[in-house]
């Protein structure tokens, strides 16, 4: 399996169309925000997570997300994650899932946050997000 796309965004939706065929609605894909008040501030983003499986696969996996400081996920410096979330999936092979995490990551000062996201101890994918200065 491997992860298509992933990305913080504001809000998601699935709809139907003809066929069947389904799509996904993305609505806000944030790369930064401003903050909502000075730091320390804690704040929610949503981070969703596009999945295939291919025809010949088995379709069960783990998603894991670990949110850290470090744009490296095997980074050995010490620091603690930010936020981690693993969870088990099933999806029919030759098909796409989604994976929709809403994590919760305290920052005590300004600055970027990285998402870092594996299906089975597969590779990284990498998801940056920035906290900019209140407006």
């Amino acid at each position: 399996m491997q992860i298509v796309s992933a990305l913080f965004v504001e809000e998601f939706n699935m709809r139907q169309v003809e066929g069947p065929s389904t799509r996904l609605d993305l609505t806000g894909v944030l790369f930064s925000l401003p903050a909502p008040s000075a730091p320390p501030v804690t704040i929610e983003p949503h981070l969703v997570a596009l999945i295939h499986c291919p025809p010949d696969g088995d379709g069960a996996g783990v998603f894991e997300v670990v949110v850290t400081r470090s744009h490296d996920a095997e980074a050995d410096d010490g620091s603690e994650p930010v936020a981690r979330n693993v969870s088990p999936f099933q999806v029919e092979p030759g098909r796409f899932t989604y994976r929709l995490v809403r994590a919760e990551i305290a920052f005590d000062a300004l600055g970027t946050v990285y998402a870092h996201c594996r299906i089975d101890r597969g590779p990284w994918t990498t998801v940056p997000l920035t906290l900019l200065p209140g407006g």
